[in-house]
């Protein structure tokens, strides 16, 4: 599908040309281009336009949450017919894990995840990998480690009416894809078995679930029915399930990490026990084995993300899967207030890094944690297609890089 602009108004002032000038620039290829204006001077609308003008998808990147949903809303609003999702950190409260070693303290992960949030973020990966016609608008979150897309997308499972698929099948795929059996509280992410239907809460929207029904080895019908009052809202032929979390893994690419940990997990003992850190090579010994047992006997773990080098049979210091390996390979990226966003992106690997050597250090977590990881700045340059800046004060890093800079004036 094309993008389509709706609004009640037509570029005006400096806004025709701008948009001539960046959307011709796209469209020869030029990597990095700037749209300087101040606030008033409808960088927003100029953005629409360029969107619906290229017609790619598009990550919208601010640097802050609540710039991201004023964002989101105004997108919204100028392209209903196309698919306007919202990526950003789905935490209310969040604790990293970390370790003090001046007062020996250990401070476990602790977090309150916003489900609401989540649903946003399960939505948006779900819409790139089935429309082109997206737009995401995000926060730097979108560089920070998610599940591998191919998993995502392989985990995924199609089901349609008059098709052979056994429930026992089926259920089986749901528990792959971290979907929890439920025979009371229906939430996001669960399942209920009711004689010859399935009710399967997606993960996507708090008021839509599916109703699968079967007769005999095959799906009789499917229908889409609201969770709470189970009403049924219609029917379809065909729907696709995705994963109830990112990071998911089929089986037998986990049995094949849960050797590798083992194995390394053993030299990392070792090394500590050489150089008399018998706590320290207790400590990690404990814990690894527990993470592995739990996710030979669930398929998750907490902190599994702290072994995702394993699981998605990475090198060494490589980069984690983020938002942006979802997208396909031709899409645009506007950073929004870029004389902040760009620093902010570039800042976040180092703080990280540092948290992450001391529980590297002291046995907390084995040295794939370090590769749990926000993106370095050259790798989400590399990630990006082409990328447009929109400031009223340009820094040094824009006026350098851009090859076609637009300015917008106050009418």
């Amino acid at each position: 599908m094309a993008f389509k602009l709706h609004s009640n108004y037509k570029p005006s002032g400096d806004q025709p040309q701008a948009i001539d000038i960046l959307s011709e620039g796209v469209k020869a290829g030029l990597k990095h281009q700037t749209l300087i204006g101040a606030t008033g001077t409808g960088k927003t609308f100029t953005m629409a336009n360029l969107i619906q003008n290229v017609n790619k998808p598009t990550l919208i990147l601010s640097h802050n949450k609540t710039l991201a949903a004023q964002l989101y809303s105004e997108f919204i609003d100028f392209f209903p017919e196309n698919a306007v999702e919202y990526f950003v950190s789905y935490y209310d409260y969040y604790q990293p894990e970390a370790y003090v070693p001046s007062r020996d303290l250990y401070i476990e992960k602790d977090s309150d995840i916003n489900e609401v949030i989540e649903r946003y973020r399960n939505s948006a990966t779900q819409m790139l990998l089935s429309r082109k016609d997206t737009i995401i608008v995000s926060t730097v979150s979108c560089i920070y480690g998610l599940g591998n897309p191919d998993d995502y997308e392989g985990m995924s499972v199609k089901i349609e009416t008059g098709k052979a698929l056994t429930r026992d099948k089926l259920l089986s795929r749901l528990r792959d894809m971290q979907y929890e059996r439920t025979n009371n509280d229906f939430g996001t992410g669960t399942y209920r078995v009711r004689g010859d239907s399935l009710d399967i809460n997606l993960t996507v929207s708090e008021d839509r679930a599916v109703r699968v029904e079967f007769f005999g080895d095959d799906i009789d019908s499917i229908r889409i029915m609201n969770p709470i009052s189970g009403e049924v809202i219609g029917r379809v032929d065909e729907i696709t399930i995705f994963p109830a979390k990112h990071n998911v893994t089929p089986e037998e690419k986990l049995k094949r990490a849960i050797v590798r940990i083992r194995e390394d997990l053993e030299k990392e003992v070792k090394d500590f026990t050489d150089r008399g850190k018998l706590v320290e090579a207790t400590r990690l010994k404990q814990r690894v084995n527990y993470d592995m047992e739990m996710i030979e006997e669930t398929g998750f773990c907490k902190g599994i993300e702290n072994y995702s080098r394993y699981i998605d049979g990475r090198a060494v210091g490589s980069a984690p899967s983020t938002l942006l390996d979802y997208f396909p390979e031709d899409y645009l990226t506007i950073i929004d207030e870029s004389h902040i966003t760009v620093p902010q992106i570039g800042g976040m690997y180092s703080g990280d890094r540092s948290r992450k050597e001391n529980l590297v250090d002291y046995g907390f977590r084995m040295r794939s944690a370090l590769d749990n990881r926000p993106l370095m700045f050259d790798e989400f340059t590399k990630r990006t297609n082409q990328v447009v800046y929109t400031t009223a004060t340009p820094s040094e890093y824009e006026i350098k890089n851009s090859n076609e800079s637009a300015q917008l004036l106050l009418s």
